[in-house]
């Protein structure tokens, strides 16, 4: 089967999943994609570009494989001669109806930024299937797809919720935890916390690095590892606690090599997450894969992501409940370096993940 998967926002995440399906699929997958960049632009414009491209290629797929940077509507109206027979799924990393906006973007100060979430319900309502990466997603874009269309005076076409909820399934992320492996390393010093997302709002580093602070006024005695993409503008706690906790930190930025990446991971012994936004938690799951002991909020896709006996270890309620837990796995850090998680992670390796697509997109055909 031929296999086109369209990402007009070929970076980082999306990327990584577009290349493990890529190289891991018994199918033949061609990419049809747009630098990662100006991410606003490529929801709004990438569909024109691609559709050009496409009408120009010689591309002939049976399966067309979007994700939801693609406005989906645009791209199939100028491609309709091309593409009418062919089915169409649209993939979820995530969305921009139950996306946490910055209150400081210039589109919510401008009452704009709903035009984006509205491209992500009619995508979802052009496409034959859609799928999500986790239920959580799965149920929180329904929700908001809903009170989306109640914001408009008239006409608003709830119905259409249900058409989409009947052609939506879950299909988690399948990841390269694999490549891990290679990289192993030892660590007995001071119990090493790890924080490996993006330094963005929305990944809320206040919650996890006033914890930090508390550790460091109580001292406690601990390690610090920053990893993550970094951009132009970061939250300015990521400044305070470079000085603040400096006598803690043992790596403060991005690492541009894989290597030192994995490294990091399995020397980390705590992970504690406090991320207001997570459609399913590909960093969290590759610092489990490397036995790293995770602290997650009973919030978004989280419950999930553990089986329900962990909860009470993994799962913390609040702040204050972050802290008592964050406490206790430093003073049984000799424990924690024993616990074997890696196996929560393993299923979502693309070596067992790309079968499962695989036999998911036949059944499209």
């Amino acid at each position: 089967m031929n296999i086109l998967l369209i990402e007009p926002y070929y970076t980082g995440s999306h990327k990584s999943w577009a290349e493990g399906y890529q190289n891991k699929s018994q199918n033949h997958v061609d990419v049809l994609e747009m630098k990662g960049q100006f991410w606003k632009w490529r929801m709004h414009g990438g569909a024109v570009t691609l559709a050009r491209l496409f009408n120009q290629s010689d591309l002939n797929p049976d399966l067309i494989l979007a994700t939801d940077m693609l406005d989906l509507t645009t791209f199939l109206s100028l491609t309709r001669k091309r593409t009418a027979t062919i089915p169409t799924v649209i993939y979820f990393h995530e969305n921009q109806l139950s996306y946490p906006w910055s209150p400081t973007d210039r589109d919510v100060q401008k009452d704009r930024n709903k035009q984006y979430g509205f491209i992500n319900y009619s995508s979802a309502l052009a496409a034959d299937h859609v799928l999500f990466n986790s239920h959580y997603h799965k149920n929180s874009f329904i929700e908001e797809s809903e009170k989306l269309l109640k914001h408009f005076p008239d006409n608003n076409e709830l119905d259409s919720i249900e058409v989409i909820k009947d052609k939506s399934s879950v299909l988690p992320l399948g990841l390269n935890l694999e490549g891990f492996d290679l990289h192993k390393t030892h660590y007995d010093g001071p119990p090493l916390i790890l924080w490996n997302h993006r330094w963005e709002y929305d990944k809320n580093p206040d919650s996890f690095f006033n914890a930090l602070f508390k550790l460091h006024e109580n001292s406690v005695d601990f390690k610090l590892a920053v990893l993550g993409e970094n951009f132009i503008s970061t939250p300015s706690i990521f400044d305070e606690a470079k000085f603040k906790l400096k006598d803690h930190i043992q790596q403060f930025g991005f690492c541009e090599d894989f290597s030192d990446y994995a490294q990091w991971l399995w020397k980390a012994d705590i992970l504690p997450v406090t991320n207001i936004q997570d459609f399913f938690g590909m960093s969290i799951m590759e610092a489990i894969y490397c036995n790293t002991y995770p602290l997650l909020p009973n919030r978004l896709t989280y419950p999930e992501l553990l089986p329900v006996e962990m909860h009470d270890e993994h799962i913390y309620e609040n702040d204050d409940d972050l802290y008592e837990k964050l406490i206790k796995c430093i003073s049984d850090v000799d424990e924690i370096r024993k616990t074997k998680l890696n196996t929560i992670a393993d299923k979502y390796d693309w070596s067992k993940m790309a079968i499962v697509y695989d036999e998911l997109f036949a059944s499209f055909i």
